[in-house]
């Protein structure tokens, strides 16, 4: 949201409705549509202009929401734990004597990846810039937290790995930590870049990555729920995991939508940890 705000998002022109998630629940349906009724409390990902009362969406993209989550919380869900799910199944297989780096750990989808890559067994490493949320991160399973306010992260990690580094790099920040990335990660270790909260990475030649086999990756989760199958397969897998209690989604405040500058500032603050939600 606050990257479509400030422009940065590729091909966005103004003027526009921001936002590209929200639950809610059904208020008509176009000809054709037999997958979901009016009445029918559904949430979704990925398509704009979430940031008003009604919004139209492609039948296609809608999840049903099961009747013991409120609308609030299944708000929480669609986009980052759709997210978590790609970024564990779809690049290295994650399990048990794997090491993931999951930098900005105590957001909301550091904190379902944390979740997540423990649930499958993965030794989880994360980066944050507090005390405050490196406890959280721990409650969440992760085994170590660095403060990169206070330490080089990469010369920790190879600390923490025995000089060896990690075998999976999960970094929405960029600019700032591609480079200790490049560090951290083991021979034929994988980076995957979802995000750039500190701006795009700089540019480096791919013949860096030979020497050790680096494997380097860029995502963005509409690729990856391009399809209704691929919708389904990842909302099965969460809301299982959050059924049998091993997943559990962090909402830090719930504000009005007129107060959306008000999140977006918090947003940017780096003050909160999970999810922020706006309600109308």
């Amino acid at each position: 949201d606050i990257g479509q705000r400030a422009g940065r998002r590729p091909g966005q022109t103004v003027p526009f409705t921001p936002g590209g998630e929200a639950s809610g629940t059904v208020e008509s349906i176009g000809e054709g549509v037999t997958d979901v009724k009016p009445g029918v409390r559904v949430m979704y990902a990925m398509i704009p202009g979430s940031y008003a009362e009604y919004a139209t969406v492609p039948a296609t993209s809608l999840v049903h929401v099961p009747t013991d989550i409120d609308l609030v919380q299944a708000a929480a869900i669609p986009l980052q734990a759709f997210t978590a799910h790609y970024l564990l199944n779809d690049f290295r297989k994650v399990g048990p004597g794997s090491i993931v780096l999951v930098h900005a750990i105590a957001g909301g989808v550091g904190l379902l990846l944390t979740q997540y890559a423990t649930h499958l067994g993965a030794h989880v490493i994360g980066t944050t810039s507090s005390k405050e949320k490196a406890a959280k991160a721990k409650a969440a399973g992760a085994r170590h937290v660095i403060l990169y306010t206070e330490t080089n992260f990469a010369d920790e990690v190879k600390t923490i790995t025995g000089g060896k580094g990690v075998d999976l790099i999960l970094d929405s920040v960029g600019k700032t930590t591609f480079p200790g990335d490049l560090e951290a990660v083991r021979t034929r270790g994988h980076i995957v870049i979802y995000g750039a909260s500190s701006g795009p990475a700089d540019p480096v030649s791919p013949n860096a990555f030979s020497g050790r086999a680096i494997t380097v990756s860029g995502a963005s989760l509409s690729n990856f729920i391009a399809t209704r199958d691929d919708i389904l397969h990842r909302a099965d897998d969460v809301l299982g995991g959050r059924r049998e209690g091993w997943l559990k989604f962090a909402i830090d405040r719930v504000l009005p939508l007129e107060k959306a500058g008000e999140a977006h500032a918090l947003l940017e603050s780096r003050t909160t940890s999970g999810k922020l939600l706006l309600t109308l």
